[in-house]
């Protein structure tokens, strides 16, 4: 699994900021001009144009579709489904994927090979606005349009409908998928067909929010975080889940979002079973590449979600 996991590290490392006078600079600009620094989908250079595909990590063309999801409000969201590898060992499970706040989806490509050839699931990438070959600027209204309109293109899909959806968002994915499962929950309480499809959540080095978040990220720029109007307050969606297993993977080394915030979320978490798995050396983003990551995965899905289909990990 090395030449995958390296693919993964290479692939979203971004160069972080490292002087106090660009700092500076960004606390000046938050106001105004802080949908360009929490939505950095510029990053790294061509990351609007050049998107990675499948096939580039080993991904047979007959497993993965590249699809575009048609929004309420007129957007167009690029997308990857990737089948199972092996269908007669197939979960019967779609991974449904937010990624974090910089590059595309074809940078994290490399994840979706793993959960869908060790790890037997579908998988559904979805790229919001505004990243990547998607349509649109990104905000965080919109974005909660994007991650309902990748659980809508499952529900609509006559392959994936019957199939049990997890949500697994990475960093500004996990305040994402978060919101998606609250409001799913609520329709389902309203409307029979959906109950039970949402069958688990998985957190990755996510924020309390995005307020919270400005001091340890940008420490010049701490005064100004009132000044924020991209909230993603995460801790107030969580506790609002209940009865859906949830998987939190904290890297304990993790540079941008203190470790600390998965620490809090876990804790005012209601929702039972809830897993806690820490990764010592994960950083925001590499935890990923760490040992047992993927453990945690299987394990979480062999048993809480599908506990009949898919191979132990390691295979």
């Amino acid at each position: 699994m090395s030449y995958y996991m390296n693919n993964v590290v290479n692939a979203l490392r971004v160069s972080l900021i490292g002087s106090s006078g660009i700092a500076v600079l960004l606390s000046g600009l938050l106001y105004f001009k802080q949908n360009e620094i929490i939505y950095p989908r510029n990053v790294p250079a061509n990351a609007r144009s050049l998107v990675p595909q499948p096939e580039e990590f080993h991904i047979p063309s007959h497993c993965a579709d590249e699809v575009y999801i048609d929004t309420p409000d007129g957007e167009k969201l690029h997308a990857f489904h990737i089948r199972p590898a092996n269908p007669a060992r197939a979960r019967n499970v779609t991974i449904l994927m937010f990624h974090g706040n910089a590059g595309n989806i074809g940078y994290r490509l490399p994840i979706a090979r793993v959960l869908h050839d060790e790890l037997a699931c579908s998988v559904l990438m979805v790229q919001y606005r505004g990243y990547g070959l998607s349509s649109g600027t990104p905000n965080e209204k919109g974005l909660n349009i994007d991650a309902q309109a990748g659980l809508d293109w499952i529900r609509n899909s006559q392959e994936l409908r019957d199939t049990k959806v997890v949500v697994y968002g990475q960093s500004l994915g996990g305040a994402v998928g978060t919101g998606l499962v609250v409001r799913a929950q609520k329709e389902a309480r309203e409307n029979e067909k959906w109950k039970g499809q949402i069958a688990g959540m998985i957190l990755e080095n996510t924020f309390l929010s995005i307020k919270k978040m400005i001091p340890s990220a940008f420490p010049p720029a701490r005064y100004l975080a009132p000044l924020c109007h991209q909230i993603w307050p995460t801790e107030e969606m969580l506790p609002k889940i209940t009865d859906i297993p949830i998987l939190f993977l904290s890297g304990l080394k993790d540079e941008i979002v203190p470790p600390s915030h998965m620490r809090t979320l876990y804790e005012i978490c209601r929702s039972e079973p809830k897993v806690w798995h820490e990764l010592p050396e994960g950083t925001h983003n590499d935890t990923v590449a760490e040992p047992g990551y993927f453990q945690a995965v299987d394990d979480f899905l062999r048993t809480y979600v599908c506990p009949t289909k898919g191979r132990r990990w390691p295979a």
